[in-house]
């Protein structure tokens, strides 16, 4: 069984690596992160439940370091505030947790991931048309459908439909957007 789910694993990140177009899309997204941060801008993440917990880890990389001695970059996940996330979800709904933060932080030139494996959850989609509408760059991390999200943003879609196999593979591509981050703002000449 622990075999099955390594190479599982290994199939889904094969079939990535596969694919040219999703490789050029990690390619933009971590090329917007790169313009982003050199224009003052953050990069900003949120997700539910294993996807809040990816989307704090790859943020922490970018605050504290990813594998590079460096300045701390400016990152934040959404919902990290108990106390906002109760108060906007009981004023305004659990669906507003995200698109009411992101309102208040969120500013035009700012590159937002929203994760969601299913690409459906209604607090990522919220999140999204606020993003869009304060001219944040979004790229959502789903699965292989994108579910909603995939009319709402360029998506990264993970070909799996299995949710282990989809959270794996997104810090990995959270961890080499990060490493490509730190090579083109650090890398010595």
């Amino acid at each position: 069984m622990i075999e099955t789910f390594i190479n599982d694993s290994i199939s889904v990140k094969q079939h990535i690596l596969n694919d040219s177009q999703l490789i050029a899309l990690i390619y933009q997204a971590a090329d917007d992160c790169v313009t982003a941060l050199r224009n003052g801008n953050k990069i900003i993440f949120a997700g539910n439940g294993g996807s809040f917990s990816d989307a704090q880890h790859i943020s922490a990389e970018l605050v504290g370091r990813f594998v590079v001695e460096r300045e701390s970059l400016p990152s934040v996940t959404l919902g990290t505030n108990s106390s906002s996330i109760t108060a906007i979800g009981n004023d305004y709904g659990y669906d507003q947790v995200y698109a009411r933060e992101l309102s208040s932080i969120g500013a035009k030139g700012d590159v937002f991931f929203p994760i969601s494996t299913s690409g459906n959850s209604p607090n990522i989609i919220e999140a999204i048309k606020v993003a869009n509408a304060k001219g944040i760059i979004s790229y959502g991390l789903t699965g292989y459908t994108g579910g909603k999200m995939a009319e709402l943003c360029p998506c990264i879609k993970i070909p799996s439909g299995a949710t282990p196999r989809i959270q794996e593979a997104h810090i990995t591509i959270g961890h080499s957007i990060c490493g490509y981050i730190e090579d083109r703002m650090f890398r010595k000449a």
